[in-house]
């Protein structure tokens, strides 16, 4: 008699949202949990998805600096095990906020503060079941060219300049132009 296993679907980050899902824009991030700058990143995007509301929506991939930061992977796996449960926006801010604690221990009570309520969540990140996402995050921002962190795409153009709310705010309105112009019927001259 065979047994049948189980197969479980995991939502990967690539379809993690955060905002209207028909908004024109997308904003993706390649970041981490432990970055400072990340964390000024963070703030600007919370106000970006304020002021963009149900123009925008933010996408995080995960682009763990493990040479600086030792724990930014096991943290990137534990904002996909929280999205599992659908509370990853909630965990992605609790961990910027403890972002000088993210040790396993400290990962596991962080995802109660988020709302998570898995049982297996320590499990799961002893044994690395999220790892192999953040490391297709880590591949893909590599093969997009990032070398930095934080990396902003919009609309999968590469932002140009710092990383400002001033500089986000402007390729967003660039590519709002854009996707309306897209909309528009074309006019046509006598």
């Amino acid at each position: 008699m065979a047994l049948k296993k189980e197969i479980e679907i995991i939502i990967e980050p690539k379809d993690i949202f955060v905002g209207d899902k028909n908004a024109p824009v997308t904003l993706m991030e390649f970041g981490e949990y432990e970055s400072e700058e990340c964390a000024k990143a963070n703030e600007i995007v919370k106000q970006i998805l304020e002021n963009y509301d149900g123009k925008v929506r933010f996408n995080f991939r995960h682009f763990p600096q493990t040479r600086i930061h030792q724990r930014s992977l096991k943290a990137g796996e534990a904002a996909i095990a929280a999205a599992q449960e659908g509370k990853f926006w909630e965990m992605h801010n609790v961990l910027f906020e403890n972002r000088r604690s993210l040790g396993t221990t400290s990962l596991k009570l962080h995802s109660k503060e988020a709302g998570v309520k898995s049982k297996n969540f320590l499990d799961s990140l002893v044994n690395g079941v999220f790892g192999w996402q953040v490391q297709d995050d880590l591949k893909e921002g590599i093969d997009r060219g990032v070398k930095e962190i934080p990396a902003f795409f919009i609309n999968d153009e590469p932002l140009k300049g710092k990383v400002t709310y001033a500089n986000i705010s402007a390729a967003i309105e660039e590519a709002l132009k854009k996707t309306t112009k897209k909309k528009s019927p074309a006019k046509q001259r006598a």
